[in-house]
């Protein structure tokens, strides 16, 4: 392969660090920072937008850095340019979540050649609140979405069985339950829910399900009406009888949960490519008890990070994303 210009490599470099900045996030926090090197981009977790109470070890905010990585990644294939992924060697509390690297790697074949073509959807994937359509989600795209996890070390298992579906259900309930019921979850979801619809972060009332007591939900959509100004219908109706699917790793710690987040990513942009869409859910994974017991009782051996809901819906209006200059530093 020819060497890469340095005009070529800037420009895919900085275009790799916007579509970062469209990963879908918990609350929309967007908890990353981006850092352009002349041969590299660096996706860094921004602790200052964790979730206190409610992500306490850092779980959904290192998934959704991992979204924006595998963005990152999708943009570089896309320009056709070989990329070099390297993430963290411990599993701490991290910093650098994960850095694509150019020059290491110029007379080597592109290593994700087979995502470049998701990148068409990076602007079209969203997460979907309203009531899905009956349409049933095909096998074949169920296997394809399974594979894709599978390609991004991660495990994505439906839900089949009835008697599994009516458990996640009861679990799901019970952990949404007990988190409306802390005061201080409560304050930290008004923190992240706005009805001013410039804000550049947090979940805008025009983007979720007016809460009136009539969702009709089996599976609990999370109540981000907490202004009353919720825009979308009431009834959402997300029902057991969905496609249900599981995302999870064989282990539970920092870097398990970035990749799962590319893992997330690289299926919610399949599903889009595909002219679905999809609901995530995890307060059964954020409640302990609850998820300890969906482990069990499921039988999973898998640790179970996000429950997605997959169908057909009509569009939402996209929740808006911070500037590019607000997350991204030019190291010298």
């Amino acid at each position: 392969m020819s060497a890469i210009t340095e005009a070529r490599r800037s420009t895919a470099l900085r275009r790799a660090a916007v579509r970062a900045t469209l990963a879908p996030s918990v609350h929309n926090t967007q908890p990353w920072r981006l850092v352009l090197f002349p041969n590299a981009l660096e996706v860094r977790a921004d602790w200052m937008r964790q979730l206190r109470v409610l992500d306490g070890r850092g779980r959904q905010l290192l998934i959704s850095c991992g979204c924006a990585l595998f963005n990152g990644r999708v943009a570089l294939a896309a320009a056709g340019l070989p990329v070099a992924l390297t993430l963290p060697r411990v599993a701490a509390p991290l910093d650098v979540v994960g850095r694509l690297d150019l020059a290491a790697v110029t007379n080597a074949p592109n290593l994700d050649p087979a995502i470049g073509h998701l990148d068409a959807v990076v602007e079209v994937r969203q997460t979907n609140r309203r009531q899905f359509l009956d349409d049933d989600v095909p096998a074949d795209l169920i296997e394809l979405l399974t594979a894709a996890a599978g390609a991004e070390g991660a495990s994505l298992t439906p839900v089949v069985r009835e008697a599994d579906r009516a458990t996640l259900a009861r679990l799901s309930q019970s952990a949404d339950k007990a988190e409306n019921a802390d005061p201080a979850y409560r304050a930290e979801l008004r923190m992240w829910t706005t009805t001013d619809a410039q804000r550049l972060d947090g979940v805008p009332a025009y983007a979720v399900p007016h809460v009136d007591g009539f969702a009709g939900d089996d599976i609990p959509i999370r109540d981000f009406d907490t202004h009353g100004e919720g825009s979308l219908p009431s009834y959402t109706r997300s029902s057991v009888d969905q496609c249900l699917l599981l995302l999870g790793t064989s282990e539970d710690e920092p870097l398990s949960w970035i990749r799962a987040g590319q893992a997330l990513e690289r299926v919610l942009l399949e599903i889009a490519l595909h002219g679905y869409t999809a609901s995530l859910f995890t307060q059964v994974i954020e409640v302990p008890a609850t998820r300890g017991r969906l482990r069990q009782e499921l039988r999973l051996s898998m640790h179970p990070h996000v429950v997605l809901r997959v169908g057909r819906a009509p569009a939402t209006p996209a929740t808006r994303r911070r500037r590019l200059v607000d997350v991204l530093e030019e190291a010298r």
